[in-house]
């Protein structure tokens, strides 16, 4: 199997949905759409095989995740077929949210609520500590879902919070395939 560069997806060489050539090496893409992506912008993919595109492995599938360094994550992944989403594919995201996390999650956003940020303030209300943004804690869903294989895009949610998650407490997201949406190869 070769990996598309574009989306990171396993693809069969010897019938893709699309090839192209650069520099005098043929790529494989899943379909025309990846392809099209590739070609926008080729230099930012010609080097899969020596890891510039980020893949890495969690439980023997190749995911487009980007690595990380942080040892606060950890996946579980149990799926049907490596390089295909399948309803009854599961996976599970456990992280410890850190105050490194709360402040950078503050900066890029600009959510910059005292009950995040302020101890003074947080004290006074009805948490008594400061707590993670819930969106933050939301945002662990869509890392879960990028570690499946293939091409998963995160549609909709509805989220209901039962408690506050505290600075230093671990959190997991867990997710399970219920439908695979038709592929849309226009990607």
């Amino acid at each position: 199997m070769a990996i598309d560069p574009a989306c990171g997806v396993e693809v069969d060489p010897t019938n893709p949905g699309a090839t192209a050539t650069y520099q005098g090496r043929t790529y494989v893409f899943c379909s025309e759409g990846c392809k099209e992506h590739f070609e926008s912008d080729p230099e930012q993919y010609v080097e899969v095989d020596d890891q510039k595109v980020q893949l890495s492995q969690i439980d023997d599938v190749q995911t487009q995740r980007i690595q990380t360094a942080d040892e606060t994550e950890q996946f579980e992944l149990s799926v049907s077929e490596p390089g295909k989403l399948t309803p009854g594919d599961e996976v599970t995201y456990t992280r410890k949210i850190t105050e490194d996390h709360v402040q950078q999650f503050a900066k890029i956003t600009g959510d910059s609520n005292a009950l995040h940020l302020s101890e003074a303030f947080a004290e006074r209300t009805r948490f008594g500590e400061r707590i993670a943004h819930g969106a933050l804690v939301s945002g662990l869903i869509s890392a879960a879902l990028a570690a499946l294989p293939g091409m998963t895009i995160f549609l909709s949610q509805d989220l209901e919070f039962k408690r506050p998650v505290k600075i230093g407490e671990t959190v997991e997201a867990s997710c399970k395939v219920v439908e695979v949406i038709e592929e849309d190869d226009s990607v």
